[in-house]
């Protein structure tokens, strides 16, 4: 260093500069992952039972109102489901675009929620307006967690901060 015509100024930093103050703890990022691989099966494993054991229960949450085949309805948020619960289970690079796309499936099927509310249809052994309700109440927590375990949410907030 010597010969060099540059001399640096102050300490040489030897480590690298610490994280920001929102990044997650090993602990925090290992809930979140977790998080994410337990919402990926349990989307799987719900897909897969609307294409087998859960279908006709599944056809019981369609609402009347809606313009389409029943059976398609079944079918077609089956594949929806396997499919975003294995994306949340492979495409960990993805995971905050897929927070908020599954984030948004459960926004989109919550109004089947809420007609089987409504109707006072039996189906999933929600045979009483408390267990229906109780059902609905937990929609906004499928919510949250797509959003939390994916890193979707936390990630919208930094971009927020640093637009300040």
């Amino acid at each position: 260093m010597a010969d060099s015509p540059v001399q640096p100024r102050g300490p040489v930093r030897t480590t690298a500069p610490p994280s920001s103050p929102t990044a997650d703890s090993p602990l925090q990022s290992a809930g979140r992952t977790a998080g994410r691989l337990l919402l990926g099966m349990f989307l799987v494993v719900a897909g897969v039972s609307h294409l087998t054991l859960a279908r006709v229960a599944f056809r019981a949450q369609v609402p009347p109102w809606l313009p389409l085949d029943v059976d398609f309805v079944v079918v077609a948020s089956g594949l929806a489901e396997i499919g975003l619960g294995f994306a949340l289970l492979l495409l960990r690079k993805r995971r905050i675009a897929l927070g908020w796309i599954v984030a948004a499936f459960f926004v989109a099927v919550f109004p089947g929620n809420i007609s089987q509310f409504a109707t006072g249809t039996d189906s999933f052994g929600l045979n009483s307006d408390l267990s229906r309700g109780i059902r609905l109440a937990f929609q906004p927590l499928l919510v949250f967690w797509a959003l939390w375990s994916t890193g979707a949410w936390r990630a919208w907030r930094e971009t927020r901060r640093s637009a300040r």
